[in-house]
C-alpha cells in the first residue's frame, strides 16, 4: 500500500514512520526542508504533561495524552535516539500574592485526577529536597511525578534521519490539495491508495472551523540554573513554564494568544517571560538570550483535535499545544483504523467517518 502524507510536522512524520514500520511505501510532501522550517513542532516547549493539563483541558485529552506518554519511550527507541527524554516530573508554584490561583489550580487537580500519586503536595523541606533551588524561594509546590518532557529539535531531526534511511521518498514542494488517492504538489498530482493530510493550519481551506493559536517562546543558556524539572509558573494571566535542556539551556514560555499572526514575538511578552523567569530563579538574571521564537497552533473551537475519514483520505488535524503529546496515540489509531484493528488507546474517539 502507498500512502502519501502532506505536512512533515510532528504528526506527519510520526504518522510517516508507524506507516513505513507497518510495511507501508511513504511519500511525504513538505514545503520545508527536513532539517527545518516553520513546523509548529519547532518552536514546542516538548512537554509531556497529561495530569497539568487537566485543569483546563477536556478530560479525553488526558485520557490520550496518558496514551501518547506511554508510546514516547519505545518510539525513541526505534528511532535510536534519547530524545532528551526525561521522566522526572514537574512541579507547580506560585508567588505569595497569586497564592489565591495556585489554590484553585490545586483543587481542580485533586477534584478531577484519582489517587493522590499523581499529584503531591509538597512543603518546605520536601520541595526543598526535590528541588533544592526553589526551596528558598517557594514554601509550596504541586508536584507531578508521572510527567515528562524531550526536546522537539532532537525527536524531529531524528525522524527525519529514519524516514529517509527507511526509503521514505521526502518531496519538498508546496502542497496545493489534498483529496482522496491523491496528493497534488508543485503543480503534479500524485497517486496513491491512502492520502493523508497533516498540514496543520495550511490545510485551513479544507478544513473549515481550524484557528491559529499564536505562542512564544524564548531559549536561554543559564549556567547559573541547576532546575532538574519542569517548573510552571501560576499567575492570574499566564502559565509560565521552565523547560531545562541541555548544556545549561532553558526553554521559558507562557502565551497562548487568540491570533494567527506569525511575525516575531512582541515586547510585552518578551517582558513579561523574562521578568517572570528571574523572579522564578535570580540565576535568570544573568542568562544569555539564545534565541526568540512565535508560531501558530492549530485548533479547533473546542480545541480537540479530529481525526476526519473518508475512503482514500484522512485528515488529522486540531492538535493545539498537545501535539507532542497526542500526536503517538493519534498516528496508532489512524494505523488501526486503515488496518481493522483495536488501537491501543482511546483516540480512536476523536475518528469522524465523512461521507464520500
Amino acid at each position: 500500500m502507498h500512502a502519501a502524507i502532506a505536512g512533515a510536522g510532528i504528526m506527519g512524520r510520526l504518522l510517516a514512520w508507524r506507516l513505513v514500520r507497518a510495511g507501508w511505501r511513504v511519500s511525504l510532501f513538505d514545503r520545508d526542508p527536513p532539517e527545518g522550517g516553520g513546523a509548529a513542532a519547532y518552536t514546542a516547549a516538548g512537554m509531556l504533561a497529561p495530569w497539568a493539563e487537566v485543569e483546563s483541558a477536556e478530560p479525553l485529552i488526558h485520557r490520550v495524552g496518558l496514551c501518547g506518554l506511554a508510546l514516547w519511550p519505545e518510539l525513541l527507541a526505534e528511532l535510536d535516539t534519547d530524545g532528551d527524554f526525561h521522566a522526572r516530573g514537574s512541579l507547580v508554584v506560585a508567588h505569595a500574592g497569586d497564592r489565591a490561583d495556585y489554590r484553585r489550580f490545586a483543587d481542580v487537580l485533586a477534584a478531577r485526577l484519582s489517587g493522590g500519586e499523581h499529584c503531591r503536595r509538597l512543603q518546605g523541606a520536601a520541595l526543598a529536597a526535590l528541588e533544592p533551588e526553589l526551596g528558598d524561594r517557594f514554601s509550596e509546590a504541586l508536584y507531578l511525578p508521572g510527567e515528562a518532557w524531550l526536546d522537539p529539535l532532537v525527536v524531529m531531526a531524528a525522524l527525519a534521519r529514519a524516514l529517509r534511511g527507511a526509503g521514505v521518498s521526502w518531496q519538498r514542494a508546496e502542497v496545493t490539495g489534498v483529496g482522496a488517492g491523491y496528493v497534488a504538489a508543485a503543480g503534479v498530482r500524485h497517486d496513491c491508495d491512502w492520502a493523508f493530510d497533516c498540514r496543520g493550519l495550511g490545510a485551513r481551506g479544507e478544513m473549515p472551523g481550524l484557528r491559529g493559536v499564536r505562542g512564544e517562546v524564548i531559549r536561554l543558556h543559564a549556567p547559573e540554573v541547576t532546575l532538574r524539572h519542569v517548573v510552571r509558573l501560576v499567575h492570574p494571566r499566564y502559565r509560565l513554564y521552565v523547560v531545562p535542556r541541555r548544556g545549561g539551556e532553558f526553554v521559558i514560555g507562557a502565551t497562548q494568544i487568540e491570533s494567527d499572526d506569525q511575525g516575531p514575538i512582541t515586547v510585552r511578552s518578551a517582558l513579561e517571560l523574562l521578568s517572570a523567569a528571574y523572579s522564578l530563579h535570580p540565576g535568570f538574571a544573568e542568562a544569555r538570550v539564545q534565541a526568540t521564537d512565535a508560531n501558530c497552533r492549530p485548533a479547533f473551537d473546542d480545541n480537540l483535535p479530529r481525526l476526519l475519514v473518508t475512503p482514500g483520505l484522512m485528515r488529522i488535524n486540531g492538535l493545539f499545544r498537545h501535539g507532542f503529546l497526542l500526536a503517538p496515540a493519534l498516528a496508532e489509531a489512524a494505523l488501526a483504523r486503515l488496518e481493522g484493528g483495536a488501537p491501543a488507546s482511546c483516540a480512536e474517539l476523536f475518528i469522524e467517518e465523512v461521507p464520500a
